[in-house]
């Protein structure tokens, strides 16, 4: 599995026009004035438009973050500016099915099992022996 330690996501308009992997670049460097030695990876997906940036040490993050107040701009080659939303790229909620658990495991215990993942939002008996939680 993935570790998202150390990287931001840039989030784009997804109804905006395309963008080029080169633009995007470009817009990194005189934009949000990333230098090529603090990012490991640089990664695009395109069908969200989130550019994902990993890098070298959290301390870029937290510094670019303060410099940009969580937006930055981008002016497409037509001149329409879109604001970009910048975060620390996390996981998100999730939710667990845990099946086939024997009847002695109460909720309190699944909760114990799943605390030093995230924050439990809820945890509810469907179907007799299937086990829903929210993290």
């Amino acid at each position: 599995m993935a570790e998202r330690q150390h990287t931001m996501v840039c989030i784009f308009d997804p109804t905006s026009p395309r963008i080029t992997p080169y633009e995007i670049h470009e817009w990194i460097h005189d934009q949000l004035h990333v230098s090529e030695h603090s990012l490991n990876v640089i990664q695009i997906d395109g069908i969200k438009r989130h550019v994902f940036l990993k890098f070298v040490g959290d301390i870029y993050i937290q510094y670019l973050l303060q410099y940009t107040s969580l937006s930055a701009e981008y002016r497409h080659v037509t001149g329409e500016i879109l604001i970009v939303r910048l975060e620390v790229a996390g996981m998100g909620m999730r939710r667990i099915r845990l099946a086939s658990l024997l009847p002695e495991v109460t909720e309190k215990y699944i909760r114990a099992a799943l605390a030093s993942y995230e924050k439990i939002v809820s945890i509810r008996m469907k179907f007799g022996l299937k086990h829903t939680a929210t993290r």
